[in-house]
């Protein structure tokens, strides 16, 4: 018998050219020697923790909403450490994110009172917003108050089952990773699933093949949205009759769907009537530019592309306002994470004060307004302007200070000259 007939994965009986490298026992030459590939290994791996997860099943934990339950006040002003601006979507998300944890608490067996018949159903929540309006950051905020797991995912890249691309259980593997694989505590977790508006349903295809990553991944998040036990495959692949996935219950999970919905607006206006003529007419358009997307209804996202099935498990809709320059401001300067903040810890890092005047934040808010990215602009902005700076930086004095003023950002934007380093240090004391 030839060798490449002998080095076969004696489990699976595939050779090292369909599946790599083989692993041999230490039996050796001299006795029957078995080999296994590495499919196998991660066949065998999945096995034992989905035993695992049995056994553990035997004694499983009521489920329990966060040990300390913030009210949706005490979430606000917690948010408004961190985020401009936003004040009736915070309340909204709050108030939202706080019900679906009673409801987690109320189905641990631990309500005794006259409601205890009574089961509450889950509110996913539907974001609405320009980019930058601080959507993403929102989520964030209030999964680290909560102590919750907390996942990011990207509808863009999902498919609709048995087609090129990801299924919608790789979501839920993200939230289980970031659990570190604890499968209980996922399972309370949020999942935040962003660019939702780019699987609409196509409008006006006439094609007759499938719109597998439009309407096929909302139908294929349905289930998932109002709460099923998907099988999800651990290692991220795709899933096959062969392979032992791990079993994850979305039951409680709380899913915050997220998008720009551009062109929502248009169809808003469509509505409410901003097209009629007559001596109403300027009136009507009037009232529906302050309107704006707050006024969106179900029939708006269903005439956008989203199918009722799938707005029907989004209940809770909040929409949030794009940033002025007055708020572009007030991000540089306001939160404890600005990125004036972050800029002034690496100089302090090397004993050098920096200071930014109220022209040059307005100049940068203004150059970031331009962009039409919302506070994602910002950050570019004030990398033109620091990264001369920077490079200067190593050959300013401890203890001196770099002054960061209107004229200096317009010039540095611009870059109509090259700046030198004196005209914006000016000595200090030395640094302790």
């Amino acid at each position: 018998m030839s060798k490449v007939e002998i080095e076969r994965c004696s489990f699976c009986g595939k050779t090292p050219d369909e599946v790599g490298e083989l692993v041999q026992n230490r039996a050796g030459e001299h006795s029957n020697s078995c080999y296994i590939c590495r499919n196998c290994v991660q066949t065998a791996q999945n096995m034992i923790q989905i035993d695992e997860q049995k056994k553990g099943k035997k004694a499983v934990k009521p489920a329990t909403a966060p040990l300390i339950l913030p009210t949706p006040r005490q979430m606000v002003e917690y948010l408004d450490q961190y985020i401009i601006g936003q004040a009736e979507a915070k309340r909204t998300v709050s108030v939202a994110v706080a019900n679906h944890y009673k409801r987690i608490r109320s189905e641990s067996g631990q309500d005794s009172g006259p409601f205890s018949h009574v089961n509450i159903e889950k509110s996913n929540i539907l974001m609405i917003g320009p980019t930058g309006s601080g959507k993403t950051m929102i989520a964030k905020i209030l999964a680290e108050i909560l102590h919750v797991p907390f996942a990011i995912g990207d509808a863009t890249t999902l498919t609709q089952a048995g087609y090129v691309g990801e299924d919608v259980e790789t979501l839920l593997l993200r939230l289980i990773q970031s659990s570190d694989g604890d499968i209980e505590a996922a399972q309370q977790g949020i999942l935040f699933v962003d660019e939702i508006d780019k699987i609409a349903a196509s409008r006006g295809n006439t094609s007759i093949t499938r719109d597998v990553s439009g309407e096929g991944v909302q139908q294929a998040l349905l289930k998932i949205l109002e709460g099923t036990i998907s099988n999800v495959p651990p290692d991220g692949g795709r899933k096959h009759p062969e392979r032992q996935c791990l079993q994850f219950n979305t039951k409680n999970v709380l899913f915050i769907c997220s998008g720009a919905f551009c062109g929502l607006d248009s169809i808003i206006k469509k509505r409410s009537g901003s097209t009629r003529i007559g001596f109403h007419a300027e009136r009507n358009v009037e009232k529906v530019e302050t309107l704006g997307l707050a006024g969106v209804t179900s029939e708006d996202l269903i005439e956008y592309g989203m199918i009722p099935e799938f707005v029907g498990r989004l209940p809770v809709v909040v929409t949030v306002e794009s940033l002025d320059e007055n708020a572009l401001c007030r991000i540089l300067v306001e939160p404890k994470n600005s990125l004036i903040q972050q800029y002034r810890k690496l100089f302090h890092m090397d004993g050098v004060n920096l200071e930014f005047t109220d022209g040059a934040v307005a100049k940068i808010a203004h150059y970031a307004k331009k962009y039409d990215t919302g506070a994602r602009a910002l950050r570019g902005v004030v990398e033109k302007v620091m990264q001369p700076i920077m490079f200067d930086l190593p050959e300013i004095r401890k203890g001196d200070s770099v002054k960061v003023t209107e004229d200096l950002v317009e010039r540095l934007i611009e870059k109509k000259e090259k700046i030198q380093v004196s005209t914006y240090v000016s000595p200090g004391e030395q640094a302790a």
